[in-house]
């Protein structure tokens, strides 16, 4: 795989967090995203900085993850910067995937991103935001069914940590967003940031889906 050409200017990823979110769908990527930029100025001291994280919410109020964890969103939908990538989590995802605003903001955000990616049964909200509308995507396998019933246009892979359709990836579930991640570095800043992320970490990763 050639080597990614890091930007100039950090690369902006945007994290959605809404009440019931899966606390390691977003932790998961939030983490692999904020080490990989501190693990930058140890492979490449002076290097740009790869990544610049933010979590994104409805209001600024603190949001409730699904096990109770709160979380203090960094931006709302009325201030968050645009996205060069967008992260959308699973968890509990029949409210946001129901919010009209959540399904508007997901969708003006996905437009102008480089990549939008999804973590378990975040791939509903993409779904319902009309972000994905047809081809091959995948979720935590026991929402499988529910996903191909909901959408029967989607074709919903089975038994894969994730689905890299370009400007458009979807993981599996919960800890497959790690993985998912890391991949995203690989392709946004290069493979030897990836893999020093993992290590770091102390993670096992696969760079096959």
């Amino acid at each position: 795989m050639t080597e990614a050409t890091l930007a100039p200017h950090p690369l902006k990823i945007a994290i959605l967090v809404f009440d019931d979110v899966e606390a390691l769908d977003l932790a998961g990527p939030y983490e692999v995203f904020t080490t990989a930029t501190r693990m930058q100025q140890r492979l490449r001291p002076g290097a740009p900085v790869p990544f610049a994280v933010q979590c994104v919410a409805r209001g600024m109020q603190p949001v409730q993850a699904r096990a109770g964890l709160r979380v203090l969103p960094d931006a709302d939908f009325a201030t968050a910067v645009a996205p060069d990538v967008l992260i959308v989590p699973g968890g509990v995802v029949d409210a946001a995937a129901a919010c009209a605003q959540t399904r508007a903001w997901v969708a003006r955000a996905a437009r102008g991103a480089r990549v939008t990616a999804s973590v378990c049964t975040g791939a509903f909200i993409l779904a319902a935001a009309g972000v994905v509308t047809e081809g091959p995507v995948t979720t935590h396998w026991e929402d499988i069914a529910d996903l191909r019933a909901q959408f029967p246009a989607l074709n919903v892979q089975e038994n894969v940590r994730w689905v890299d359709r370009g400007a458009i990836v979807t993981s599996a579930g919960i800890s497959a967003g790690i993985d998912m991640s890391l991949h995203l570095v690989t392709r946004l800043a290069g493979s030897a940031l990836s893999q020093r992320t993992a290590r770091q970490m102390d993670t096992p990763w696969n760079p096959a889906p």
